[in-house]
């Protein structure tokens, strides 16, 4: 199904997750449930570490980190946890006055009738700290009311929750592990207004067992049976040597003691996904999921971390275990064939993103995208996340032979401003260039029709980062950029908390203007 224009429609994906044993080799008695119906994974497909979810009403609302890429935070919505729309961002303009980048972690709650967002972010001149937004409606628009705790080795992954006496808390990671020290899990009061941090901080508790590393982060909490129950996440969380996985603890008090599950990690990597952690205990029809990211297998870093919903039950001891994907078949749910946008809407679309600290200026006019370039960072750029690790793309630049002198446009898979592989036209040529750390080289180099006007581009990617790119005037053949038998090697691009994206580029005076016509991914 194709997503309509300015939405992103995630079609749904399924259940991973390990059985654990108890300590005879006998799994663990679990309580009757209903037969679960398999999940097909990812449920947010493409990049969406840190996903967080909340029912408000009949909707599930649901947000993930955006780390470096603006707009901030994305919002999705649906009815089943399995089916979500992309509506808009939390920040869908500028970002926040008081950071500048690293935007992990939100976490989308209602409490008093107002939602709120409380997340992660680098302060200007300082060190991560934990946010807070909130709105009226879940939607939006968001209100911002700065930092909350910003520790001098930072302070992340905010989780507020009422303890059991109804008070509000602040749950939030101290990040330790930055400076080579424990990663404690604290929890301070939050005054009314949702603003400011009151009394005095209680460490619940730390990263003390070998399988989590050197760190304890992402908490997510419910209540079930008497008990708080913690979500955690601990080890390795990012780039080709993860090591993620999640863990649970549970107190009769919010502020403890805090028992850890002896049967930890209770989440662990299949066949299909791995490193699954950091996301959010959600209850749907008497069934439990935890909404969590995870890497797929074949596109592992360079999609990134996807959202992926993993079914647990409880066992008659009042713990969770989640259902053993080893003993049936993991469902893979399939990703749109074609997304294209011919740039007719008045406003562009919300799955384009673009370097957070770099928004590019650009313009729809006629279903043509007219995009201002930069001379610095390898250009203006916009993008878009990628859904699979084998995908082919394609736009069409208009008259590229007549772009003011020191000005070139393109296709690119970009990995952040530093690091891209694009082939663009400008000043009479077709280039194919990789830029590595900052520094460009020219990969390829070839004449420019003069007389093009319509010149398409083509970008086909596979098994994550093995790049062909190809062009053509006019409609006429395509000219691939390289010998048939050699790749631009992607590997380098993905940075170690994100995926790739794919998309346009243009780089040289910012005086001048390029226009696309229609931009077409095609996965399989």
């Amino acid at each position: 199904m194709l997503p309509a224009l300015g939405l992103l429609s995630l079609t749904p994906l399924l259940v991973v997750g390990q059985g654990k044993t108890n300590v005879k080799g006998k799994a663990a008695p679990v309580a009757k449930t209903a037969p679960a119906e398999p999940i097909a994974n990812p449920v947010l497909a493409g990049d969406f570490p840190d996903p967080s979810v909340t029912k408000i009403g009949n909707t599930y609302w649901a947000t993930a980190t955006s780390s470096n890429w603006g707009p901030t935070f994305p919002l999705l919505k649906s009815t089943n946890l399995t089916d979500w729309t992309l509506v808009g961002h939390v920040f869908p303009g500028e970002r926040p006055a008081w950071a500048d980048y690293y935007f992990w972690a939100p976490e989308i709650s209602q409490d008093d009738g107002k939602t709120y967002i409380y997340y992660t972010a680098h302060q200007h001149g300082g060190n991560l700290a934990v946010g807070v937004a909130s709105a009226d409606r879940p939607e939006g628009p968001y209100r911002d009311h700065g930092p909350l705790v910003g520790q001098a080795d930072g302070s992340i992954d905010g989780f507020p929750i009422r303890d059991e006496k109804g008070q509000p808390y602040l749950i939030w990671k101290e990040d330790g592990n930055s400076v080579q020290q424990p990663t404690p899990l604290w929890a301070q009061r939050i005054n009314a207004d949702r603003t400011a941090l009151i009394g005095e901080k209680t460490e619940l508790f730390r990263n003390t067992a070998a399988w989590e590393g050197n760190l304890v982060e992402g908490p997510s909490v419910v209540r079930h049976g008497g008990y708080f129950y913690m979500f955690y996440a601990a080890n390795g969380c990012c780039g080709h040597g993860c090591t993620y996985a999640t863990g649970v603890a549970r107190a009769k008090s919010l502020l403890g003691p805090w028992e850890k599950y002896a049967q930890n990690p209770v989440l662990t990597k299949n066949d299909t996904w791995t490193c699954p952690g950091h996301g959010t205990a959600v209850e749907r029809n008497g069934r439990w999921f935890l909404l969590h990211h995870a890497y797929q297998t074949g596109g592992f870093e360079n999609v990134g971390r996807q959202g992926v919903l993993s079914e647990f039950v409880w066992t008659t001891a009042g713990w969770p275990q989640f259902l053993n994907n080893h003993s049936t078949p993991i469902a893979v749910a399939k990703v749109p064939a074609v997304m294209n946008d011919e740039f007719t809407a008045p406003a562009l679309a919300p799955v384009w993103e673009w370097p957070v600290e770099d928004k590019p200026q650009f313009t729809l006019r006629e279903g043509r995208l007219q995009l201002t370039a930069r001379p610095d960072k390898g250009g203006a750029a916009l993008g878009r996340s990628i859904l699979a690790a084998s995908y082919t793309a394609t736009t069409t630049l208009l008259n590229p032979a007549t772009l003011p002198a020191g000005t070139a446009a393109g296709l690119a898979a970009l990995g952040d401003p530093n690091n891209s592989i694009s082939l663009t036209a400008g000043d009479g040529k077709l280039r194919l260039c990789e830029r590595r750390d900052g520094k460009d080289r020219v990969l390829a180099e070839t004449a420019l029709p003069a007389a093009a006007i319509a010149l398409q581009l083509r970008l086909r990617a596979q098994n994550g980062n093995q790049y062909r790119f190809a062009w053509r005037p006019d409609g006429r053949t395509w000219t691939d950029m390289l010998p048939p038998n050699e790749t631009a090697n992607g590997q380098f691009l993905p940075p170690w908390d994100r995926g790739v994206r794919v998309g346009l580029v243009a780089q040289g005076p910012a005086t001048a203007t390029v226009t696309f016509e229609r931009f077409d991914l095609r996965n399989q």
